[in-house]
Protein backbone atom coordinates (compact mmCIF):
# COMPACT_ATOMS: atom_id res chain seq x y z
CA UNK A 1 0.00 0.00 0.00
CA UNK A 2 2.78 2.00 0.51
CA UNK A 3 4.33 1.66 -2.37
CA UNK A 4 1.36 2.51 -4.41
CA UNK A 5 0.68 5.91 -2.42
CA UNK A 6 4.19 6.46 -2.99
CA UNK A 7 3.71 5.72 -6.94
CA UNK A 8 0.64 7.42 -7.35
CA UNK A 9 2.35 10.89 -5.98
CA UNK A 10 5.10 10.46 -8.61
CA UNK A 11 2.23 9.81 -11.51
CA UNK A 12 0.23 12.66 -10.23
CA UNK A 13 3.78 14.89 -9.89
CA UNK A 14 4.31 14.18 -13.50
CA UNK A 15 0.54 15.14 -14.80
CA UNK A 16 0.95 18.80 -12.96
CA UNK A 17 2.97 20.76 -10.55
CA UNK A 18 1.48 23.18 -8.58
CA UNK A 19 2.44 26.78 -7.57
CA UNK A 20 2.07 25.64 -3.65
CA UNK A 21 1.00 22.97 -1.06
CA UNK A 22 -0.15 25.27 2.00
CA UNK A 23 -1.81 21.72 4.35
CA UNK A 24 -0.79 18.15 4.37
CA UNK A 25 -3.83 15.97 6.18
CA UNK A 26 -3.33 11.94 6.41
CA UNK A 27 -6.67 10.84 6.96
CA UNK A 28 -9.38 8.54 5.39
CA UNK A 29 -8.70 5.91 8.26
CA UNK A 30 -6.22 5.35 10.47
CA UNK A 31 -2.69 6.67 9.78
CA UNK A 32 -1.54 6.53 13.20
CA UNK A 33 -1.29 2.56 13.03
CA UNK A 34 1.78 3.52 9.82
CA UNK A 35 5.23 3.23 11.47
CA UNK A 36 7.59 6.33 11.51
CA UNK A 37 9.69 4.65 8.61
CA UNK A 38 6.33 4.77 6.30
CA UNK A 39 5.20 8.32 7.58
CA UNK A 40 8.95 9.44 6.36
CA UNK A 41 8.47 7.47 2.78
CA UNK A 42 5.15 9.04 2.03
CA UNK A 43 6.31 12.40 3.21
CA UNK A 44 9.74 11.87 1.54
CA UNK A 45 7.62 11.20 -1.63
CA UNK A 46 5.64 14.41 -1.14
CA UNK A 47 8.90 16.39 -0.95
CA UNK A 48 10.78 15.42 -3.77
CA UNK A 49 7.73 15.64 -6.16
CA UNK A 50 5.78 19.36 -4.77
CA UNK A 51 7.11 22.49 -3.43
CA UNK A 52 5.94 22.22 0.56
CA UNK A 53 7.80 25.10 1.42
CA UNK A 54 4.52 27.13 2.28
CA UNK A 55 2.92 24.30 4.20
CA UNK A 56 1.58 25.88 7.39
CA UNK A 57 -0.07 22.81 8.81
CA UNK A 58 0.18 19.23 8.76
CA UNK A 59 -2.44 17.20 10.38
CA UNK A 60 -2.40 13.46 11.12
CA UNK A 61 -5.40 11.48 12.35
CA UNK A 62 -4.55 9.11 15.15
CA UNK A 63 -6.79 6.52 17.50
CA UNK A 64 -6.14 6.93 21.14
CA UNK A 65 -4.92 3.70 21.73
CA UNK A 66 -1.73 4.23 18.47
CA UNK A 67 -0.77 7.28 20.92
CA UNK A 68 2.40 6.77 23.41
CA UNK A 69 4.57 9.67 23.93
CA UNK A 70 7.62 7.84 21.90
CA UNK A 71 5.31 8.24 18.99
CA UNK A 72 4.23 11.95 19.30
CA UNK A 73 7.37 13.14 19.27
CA UNK A 74 8.44 10.91 16.06
CA UNK A 75 5.52 12.83 14.46
CA UNK A 76 6.92 16.39 15.60
CA UNK A 77 10.33 15.30 14.25
CA UNK A 78 8.89 14.44 11.32
CA UNK A 79 6.98 18.05 10.68
CA UNK A 80 3.39 17.17 11.81
CA UNK A 81 2.26 20.08 13.85
CA UNK A 82 -1.34 19.18 14.46
CA UNK A 83 -2.96 15.94 15.37
CA UNK A 84 -7.03 14.94 15.09
CA UNK A 85 -7.99 12.35 17.86
CA UNK A 86 -10.88 9.96 17.66
CA UNK A 87 -11.69 10.20 21.12
CA UNK A 88 -15.83 9.97 20.40
CA UNK A 89 -16.58 10.10 24.30
CA UNK A 90 -14.80 9.92 27.51
CA UNK A 91 -17.70 7.74 29.02
CA UNK A 92 -16.34 4.16 29.32
CA UNK A 93 -20.11 2.43 28.74
CA UNK A 94 -20.36 4.08 25.83
CA UNK A 95 -17.10 3.75 24.34
CA UNK A 96 -18.04 0.05 24.87
CA UNK A 97 -21.79 0.61 23.08
CA UNK A 98 -19.94 2.18 19.90
CA UNK A 99 -17.49 -0.92 19.51
CA UNK A 100 -14.46 1.37 20.16
CA UNK A 101 -11.31 -0.38 21.18
CA UNK A 102 -9.51 2.17 23.17
CA UNK A 103 -10.62 3.06 26.71
CA UNK A 104 -11.57 6.33 28.50
CA UNK A 105 -8.55 6.22 30.15
CA UNK A 106 -6.81 6.01 27.45
CA UNK A 107 -8.58 9.24 25.80
CA UNK A 108 -7.51 11.28 28.84
CA UNK A 109 -4.04 9.46 28.90
CA UNK A 110 -3.61 10.71 24.69
CA UNK A 111 -3.55 14.25 25.18
CA UNK A 112 -1.52 14.52 28.04
CA UNK A 113 0.90 12.23 26.02
CA UNK A 114 0.68 14.68 23.02
CA UNK A 115 1.02 17.41 25.12
CA UNK A 116 3.81 16.68 27.06
CA UNK A 117 5.82 15.69 23.15
CA UNK A 118 5.25 19.44 22.89
CA UNK A 119 2.15 19.26 20.85
CA UNK A 120 0.12 22.93 21.02
CA UNK A 121 -2.36 22.47 18.28
CA UNK A 122 -5.13 19.06 18.09
CA UNK A 123 -8.11 18.36 17.64
CA UNK A 124 -10.53 15.92 18.91
CA UNK A 125 -14.02 14.36 17.67
CA UNK A 126 -16.83 13.79 19.71
CA UNK A 127 -20.29 12.03 19.30
CA UNK A 128 -23.24 13.00 20.41
CA UNK A 129 -27.13 11.28 20.14
CA UNK A 130 -25.83 8.13 21.56
CA UNK A 131 -29.02 6.43 22.92
CA UNK A 132 -26.81 5.85 26.24
CA UNK A 133 -25.68 9.31 26.32
CA UNK A 134 -27.47 11.62 28.85
CA UNK A 135 -27.81 15.44 28.71
CA UNK A 136 -25.63 15.23 31.86
CA UNK A 137 -23.08 12.80 30.26
CA UNK A 138 -22.49 14.73 27.59
CA UNK A 139 -22.30 17.92 29.94
CA UNK A 140 -19.45 15.85 31.49
CA UNK A 141 -17.67 15.23 27.90
CA UNK A 142 -17.55 18.78 27.03
CA UNK A 143 -16.41 20.03 30.03
CA UNK A 144 -13.26 18.03 30.09
CA UNK A 145 -12.63 19.63 26.74
CA UNK A 146 -13.07 23.14 28.04
CA UNK A 147 -11.08 21.61 31.78
CA UNK A 148 -8.68 20.79 29.65
CA UNK A 149 -8.53 23.75 27.57
CA UNK A 150 -8.75 21.27 24.20
CA UNK A 151 -7.85 23.87 21.23
CA UNK A 152 -10.42 22.50 18.75
CA UNK A 153 -13.28 19.83 18.77
CA UNK A 154 -15.23 18.32 16.31
CA UNK A 155 -18.31 17.14 16.85
CA UNK A 156 -21.05 14.57 15.24
CA UNK A 157 -24.41 13.42 15.79
CA UNK A 158 -24.51 9.53 15.83
CA UNK A 159 -25.55 8.22 12.37
CA UNK A 160 -26.39 4.53 11.71
CA UNK A 161 -25.14 3.51 8.43
CA UNK A 162 -27.41 0.76 6.87
CA UNK A 163 -26.27 -2.78 6.53
CA UNK A 164 -23.58 -2.31 9.68
CA UNK A 165 -23.33 -4.34 12.35
CA UNK A 166 -25.34 -1.38 14.80
CA UNK A 167 -27.95 -1.01 11.75
CA UNK A 168 -28.78 -4.76 11.90
CA UNK A 169 -28.96 -4.96 15.82
CA UNK A 170 -31.23 -1.95 15.90
CA UNK A 171 -33.69 -3.73 13.43
CA UNK A 172 -33.38 -6.56 16.31
CA UNK A 173 -34.15 -4.64 18.81
CA UNK A 174 -30.73 -5.45 20.33
CA UNK A 175 -30.03 -1.98 20.53
CA UNK A 176 -31.77 0.99 21.35
CA UNK A 177 -32.73 3.90 18.40
CA UNK A 178 -31.54 6.66 18.07
CA UNK A 179 -33.65 9.68 19.21
CA UNK A 180 -33.40 12.76 16.74
CA UNK A 181 -35.26 15.17 19.43
CA UNK A 182 -32.26 14.10 21.91
CA UNK A 183 -29.85 15.29 19.19
CA UNK A 184 -31.51 18.06 17.88
CA UNK A 185 -31.09 19.21 22.07
CA UNK A 186 -27.75 18.06 22.72
CA UNK A 187 -26.55 19.96 19.62
CA UNK A 188 -28.44 23.10 20.84
CA UNK A 189 -26.68 22.54 24.15
CA UNK A 190 -23.13 22.09 22.72
CA UNK A 191 -23.20 25.49 20.94
CA UNK A 192 -24.16 27.01 23.83
CA UNK A 193 -21.42 25.56 26.49
CA UNK A 194 -18.82 26.17 23.65
CA UNK A 195 -19.25 29.99 22.91
CA UNK A 196 -19.76 30.49 26.84
CA UNK A 197 -16.15 29.19 27.04
CA UNK A 198 -14.59 31.40 24.37
CA UNK A 199 -15.13 28.98 21.68
CA UNK A 200 -15.54 29.67 18.00
CA UNK A 201 -18.50 27.89 16.04
CA UNK A 202 -16.95 28.64 12.51
CA UNK A 203 -18.19 25.38 10.95
CA UNK A 204 -21.81 23.17 12.19
CA UNK A 205 -19.18 20.01 12.97
CA UNK A 206 -16.10 22.19 14.54
CA UNK A 207 -15.28 24.52 17.50
CA UNK A 208 -11.76 25.94 17.92
CA UNK A 209 -10.01 28.44 20.35
CA UNK A 210 -9.28 31.71 18.16
CA UNK A 211 -6.53 31.43 15.79
CA UNK A 212 -7.06 27.49 15.59
CA UNK A 213 -8.93 26.91 13.03
CA UNK A 214 -8.32 23.58 10.44
CA UNK A 215 -6.83 25.10 7.73
CA UNK A 216 -7.39 22.38 5.90
CA UNK A 217 -11.12 21.32 6.47
CA UNK A 218 -11.13 25.26 5.97
CA UNK A 219 -10.15 24.91 1.94
CA UNK A 220 -12.62 22.46 1.53
CA UNK A 221 -15.58 24.80 2.74
CA UNK A 222 -13.60 27.63 0.53
CA UNK A 223 -13.84 25.78 -2.35
CA UNK A 224 -10.25 25.54 -2.94
CA UNK A 225 -8.26 23.26 -5.19
CA UNK A 226 -6.67 19.63 -3.34
CA UNK A 227 -4.89 16.91 -4.38
CA UNK A 228 -5.75 12.92 -3.00
CA UNK A 229 -3.51 9.84 -2.28
CA UNK A 230 -4.59 6.73 -1.57
CA UNK A 231 -7.89 4.02 -1.91
CA UNK A 232 -10.84 6.43 -2.14
CA UNK A 233 -9.14 9.81 -2.03
CA UNK A 234 -10.69 12.77 -3.82
CA UNK A 235 -9.18 15.17 -5.80
CA UNK A 236 -10.57 18.92 -7.02
CA UNK A 237 -9.09 21.34 -9.21
CA UNK A 238 -11.89 24.05 -8.64
CA UNK A 239 -13.94 22.59 -11.91
CA UNK A 240 -13.16 19.03 -11.82
CA UNK A 241 -13.51 16.18 -9.07
CA UNK A 242 -11.61 12.81 -9.18
CA UNK A 243 -11.86 9.83 -6.35
CA UNK A 244 -10.00 7.10 -6.70
CA UNK A 245 -11.18 3.20 -6.78
CA UNK A 246 -11.64 2.33 -2.78
CA UNK A 247 -11.03 -1.24 -3.26
CA UNK A 248 -7.50 -1.72 -1.78
CA UNK A 249 -6.26 -4.60 -4.32
CA UNK A 250 -7.91 -3.28 -7.18
CA UNK A 251 -5.71 0.06 -6.54
CA UNK A 252 -2.24 -1.55 -5.87
CA UNK A 253 -3.05 -3.63 -8.89
CA UNK A 254 -4.09 -0.61 -11.19
CA UNK A 255 -0.85 1.37 -9.90
CA UNK A 256 1.54 -0.94 -10.11
CA UNK A 257 0.91 -0.78 -13.85
CA UNK A 258 1.04 2.64 -13.82
CA UNK A 259 -1.97 4.00 -13.99
CA UNK A 260 -3.93 6.16 -11.67
CA UNK A 261 -7.66 4.04 -11.14
CA UNK A 262 -10.07 7.18 -10.86
CA UNK A 263 -13.59 8.25 -11.87
CA UNK A 264 -14.10 11.93 -12.50
CA UNK A 265 -16.81 14.84 -13.23
CA UNK A 266 -17.07 17.94 -14.50
CA UNK A 267 -19.20 20.55 -12.11
CA UNK A 268 -21.78 22.55 -14.30
CA UNK A 269 -21.55 26.30 -13.36
CA UNK A 270 -24.84 25.55 -11.27
CA UNK A 271 -23.23 22.45 -9.64
CA UNK A 272 -20.77 24.74 -8.49
CA UNK A 273 -22.81 27.67 -7.20
CA UNK A 274 -24.67 24.47 -5.64
CA UNK A 275 -21.83 23.15 -3.49
CA UNK A 276 -20.97 27.13 -2.47
CA UNK A 277 -24.32 27.57 -1.11
CA UNK A 278 -24.22 23.92 0.77
CA UNK A 279 -20.47 24.34 2.19
CA UNK A 280 -20.54 28.54 3.01
CA UNK A 281 -23.99 28.48 4.48
CA UNK A 282 -22.19 25.81 7.76
CA UNK A 283 -19.54 28.04 8.39
CA UNK A 284 -19.45 30.92 11.10
CA UNK A 285 -19.15 34.10 7.84
CA UNK A 286 -21.76 32.56 5.99
CA UNK A 287 -22.41 32.56 2.36
CA UNK A 288 -20.80 35.94 0.70
CA UNK A 289 -23.58 37.13 -1.85
CA UNK A 290 -20.88 39.75 -3.22
CA UNK A 291 -18.86 36.81 -4.38
CA UNK A 292 -22.34 34.85 -5.81
CA UNK A 293 -22.75 37.85 -7.87
CA UNK A 294 -18.81 38.49 -9.28
CA UNK A 295 -18.66 34.39 -9.82
CA UNK A 296 -22.39 33.80 -10.86
CA UNK A 297 -24.05 36.78 -11.26
CA UNK A 298 -25.86 39.48 -9.95
CA UNK A 299 -29.35 37.65 -11.09
CA UNK A 300 -28.16 34.56 -9.00
CA UNK A 301 -27.52 36.79 -5.84
CA UNK A 302 -30.56 38.34 -5.83
CA UNK A 303 -32.74 35.16 -6.73
CA UNK A 304 -30.54 33.78 -3.08
CA UNK A 305 -31.53 36.94 -1.46
CA UNK A 306 -35.65 36.52 -2.10
CA UNK A 307 -35.53 32.58 -1.66
CA UNK A 308 -33.34 33.57 2.09
CA UNK A 309 -36.39 35.82 3.27
CA UNK A 310 -39.00 33.00 4.38
CA UNK A 311 -36.03 31.64 6.10
CA UNK A 312 -35.38 34.98 8.03
CA UNK A 313 -38.72 35.06 9.27
CA UNK A 314 -38.71 32.27 10.81
CA UNK A 315 -35.48 33.14 12.58
CA UNK A 316 -33.34 30.19 10.82
CA UNK A 317 -31.20 32.84 8.77
CA UNK A 318 -30.02 36.61 9.30
CA UNK A 319 -29.74 38.16 5.68
CA UNK A 320 -27.41 40.90 5.87
CA UNK A 321 -26.43 43.49 3.34
CA UNK A 322 -24.13 40.88 1.57
CA UNK A 323 -24.18 37.70 3.63
CA UNK A 324 -26.73 35.18 4.66
CA UNK A 325 -26.08 33.38 8.00
CA UNK A 326 -27.40 30.66 9.77
CA UNK A 327 -28.91 31.05 13.39
CA UNK A 328 -28.09 28.88 16.26
CA UNK A 329 -32.07 27.58 15.48
CA UNK A 330 -31.06 27.61 11.31
CA UNK A 331 -28.14 25.60 12.24
CA UNK A 332 -30.21 22.40 12.61
CA UNK A 333 -31.87 22.37 9.47
CA UNK A 334 -28.37 23.22 8.07
CA UNK A 335 -29.25 20.61 4.65
CA UNK A 336 -32.75 21.52 4.04
CA UNK A 337 -32.22 25.14 3.85
CA UNK A 338 -29.07 25.24 1.55
CA UNK A 339 -31.61 22.48 -0.39
CA UNK A 340 -34.01 25.27 -0.70
CA UNK A 341 -31.83 27.58 -1.99
CA UNK A 342 -30.47 25.50 -4.69
CA UNK A 343 -30.75 25.90 -8.26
Amino acid sequence: MIDAIIKEIELTAVESRPEKISTLYFGGGTPSILSIGELTRIMDALKTRFDLSHVSEITLEANPDDINDLKARQWLNLGINRLSIGIQSFAEAELKWMNRVHTAEESLRCIDDIRTAGFQNFSIDLIYGSPLLTDEDWKKNVSIVIEKNIPHISCYALTVEPKTALDSMIARNKKEAVDPEKQARQFLLLMDWMQEAGYEHYEISNFAKPGLRSRHNSSYWSGDAYYGFGPAAHAFDGQRRRWNIANNALYIQSIEKGLIPYEEETLTATQQLNEYIMTSLRTLEGLDLNLVSTSFGEEKAAQIRQASQPFAGTGKLVVGENSIVLTKEGKLFADGIAADLFF
